[in-house]
This record gives structure tokens, sequence and C-alpha cells, in this order.
């Protein structure tokens, strides 16, 4: 790591798409800063810092939001971070009879709120670096099937805030959403285990042949924060490969 690159704070960094976040950003000579909940980073190669954060504790406890804030200020050395990578999320699912109220909350906050406040709380680097931030929202901000419905609501309101939020900041600093579809993540492909015909389907229903991998998506990000994209604010882009608009007909 250069001692004077710029600083990337990229949340779920234990996730699939938060794994390629890191890689792809250190890759392109960033100093990231991983957070997650869990008590340790899985990436073995990680030269950055890592903080484990409870990102609900951080919406609920002005406490908690302090002490993270200033961990983030301390591994920084002061500089601040110039890019903020919004990606950690919950996929809570359910029916209407079935999905509980702790359900909705942790959704809200850790799909929106949570995202709110880490802008909030990093606006003053932000600005003085001139930085960026990218929200990982999701396919479903627009297009959802059944029992989606709590996580489709936080990212709808989440590619909201991303375009509000930069009317708001002004110049000050940069804003933007992915909207990805489906993602070559474990996660993913866990759901689909003993269904290996239905995941072959998914595949093949997105016009391009195929379902997105994580690195397509950080490397999204990695020029929506770049000066390639320095016009590029308040939009949330679709990456979908071609399935956001095709219409499903019945056989």
């Amino acid at each position: 790591m250069q001692k004077n690159n710029p600083w990337a704070l990229i949340t779920g960094a234990n996730g699939g798409v938060g794994l390629s976040l890191v890689r792809v950003f250190e890759r392109e000579g960033y100093r990231v800063i991983a957070t997650d909940q869990q008590s340790q980073y899985f990436s073995s190669a990680f030269e950055g810092h890592y903080i484990q954060a409870d990102l609900e504790q951080i919406t609920r406890s002005e406490e908690c939001a302090k002490t993270f804030f200033c961990d983030v200020e301390h591994a920084t050395g002061g500089e601040g971070v110039t890019a903020l990578i919004n990606n950690a999320a919950v996929q809570n699912l359910g029916s209407l009879k079935t999905q509980d109220r702790q359900g909705w909350y942790n959704s809200l906050s850790v799909n929106l709120l949570a995202p709110f406040f880490l802008i909030q709380g990093l606006a003053g680097s932000l600005v003085k670096n001139s930085g960026s931030v990218v929200n990982i929202s999701s396919i479903h901000a627009n297009q959802t099937k059944p029992g989606f419905f709590t996580y489709s609501t936080t990212k709808a309101a989440l590619s909201a805030l991303s375009r509000s939020l930069a009317v708001s900041v002004g110049s000050g600093f940069r804003i933007n959403a992915i909207e990805p579809a489906a993602v070559n993540t474990e996660m993913l492909v866990g759901g689909f285990t003993g269904k290996a015909e239905h995941l072959k389907s998914l595949h093949a229903y997105h016009p391009v042949g195929r379902i997105a991998e994580p690195e397509e998506v950080a490397e999204l990000a990695l020029f929506l924060c770049s000066n390639k994209a320095r016009f590029i604010h308040g939009e949330c882009i679709s990456l979908s490969g071609g399935i956001d608009g095709r219409l499903h007909d019945p056989e």
C-alpha cells in the first residue's frame, strides 16, 4: 500500500461481493478499511484494516456510532475516506402472515439506515477528499418476486436515498447506486442446493446467458469512484445482464 493512496471503507466485506470489492479496490491502489459483523476477516491476502462492526447497533446507538467513526479516523491517520461502499445487506424473506417485527427492523437498519448514518458520519472526510459513495442496491428496487417484500422495500428506499442525497449534497461529493440482478455468490448458489436445473435456468434466463460475477459489481463500483465517472451523480445503475428488460410469459 502506498502511503498517499486514498482510503476506501467497504461494508459487508466478508460476503461474496464484499470480498471482491476489497480485492478490486486494493488492486487499484486504495488502502481499504473492511468492515463486517464477524470478529475476523476471511481474506488472508488482505493488507488493510479490519473493523468489526454491527451496523444495526450503529443505527440504534450514538455511542456505538461514535466509537466506529473514531476507529475509522484512527485507521486513516486523520486522512479520512475517499470512497464509501455501502455493500452490507440482509435478505429477510417471509410472507405477509409470517413476517415479524424484528425482521423488518433488522432489514431497515442494515439495508437502509446504516448507509445513511455512515454517509452522514463520514461526510466531512468525503467532502475534504472530493469523495464518492456507492450504495449496492438491487434489481429488487424495481422488480421483485413473492416473499422478498422487506428486502425489495429497503433496496427501493436505498436507491431513492442515493438519488435524493445527491441533490442535497450537491458538489460536496458524489453518491450513486448499483442495482445488480443475480450474482454468483456462495449465498445464492447455496439457495439452489439440490436444484441444479433451476440454477441453470436462472443463468439462461438472463439475456447475456449467465448471472453476474462478484468482480463485475466491484469493477463497476470502482469505476463510479474514479475520475472517469466524475459527472455521474445521483444515478441508480442497472447491472442486470439485460434481465430487467425481459418479460416472462408462461410456457
